[in-house]
């Protein structure tokens, strides 16, 4: 757990900051989508995938951390204390070394996913312990996003089937 906190860059997630001054929608602006987000973040059915594009500098990170903050206040079942619907986040930037390459993306989220749900602290230990080179920016993607990932997102899921989604929130992928 210690070599994972060590390698998860803190600066990506959403409410860091690094990334102060945070943008978010002003009150009563961009609704429409953002209602819409939430509808599709509020269906249990099937895995869905939100891809909010458009040119630079028309708010999408905005838009991004706007629904982080409202999924980071609802929580997964009433009867929760920590379990929160935001599973974790990581807003790239071209600016910071951390941020601005996927070494870390993976192992980034997992730290995220297991402080939000510590059931899953002990798996990534585990598969950690087997395999410490997962944590090594250098490995390939595909293993990390298998090892420290999709892992644990399986056991979570089988947990959380009749909870409403969590979500992650990825922004500026491109930078």
């Amino acid at each position: 757990w210690e070599k994972l906190s060590q390698v998860a860059v803190k600066g990506a997630e959403y409410d860091s900051r690094e990334r102060q001054p945070h943008p978010k929608c002003l009150e009563g602006t961009r609704v429409e989508l953002l209602n819409y987000i939430h509808r599709l973040s509020d269906t249990k059915e099937g895995s869905r995938l939100i891809w909010l594009h458009g040119t630079a500098g028309v708010g999408k990170s905005a838009v991004a951390f706007t629904v982080a903050d409202r999924m980071r206040n609802l929580k997964v079942t009433e009867r929760t204390k920590i379990e929160k619907r935001l599973a974790g986040t990581f807003f790239f930037s071209r600016k910071h070394t951390e941020r601005c390459t996927t070494g870390y993306f993976f192992a980034t989220l997992a730290y995220q996913l297991a402080c939000n749900f510590p059931s899953v602290r002990e798996d990534l230990n585990r598969i950690i312990r087997e395999n410490p080179a997962l944590l090594d920016a250098n490995k390939s993607l595909r293993d990390q996003m298998e090892g420290l990932f999709l892992k644990p997102l399986r056991k979570l899921q089988i947990r959380l089937r009749e909870c409403p989604p969590s979500m992650f929130i990825i922004d500026a992928l491109d930078e």
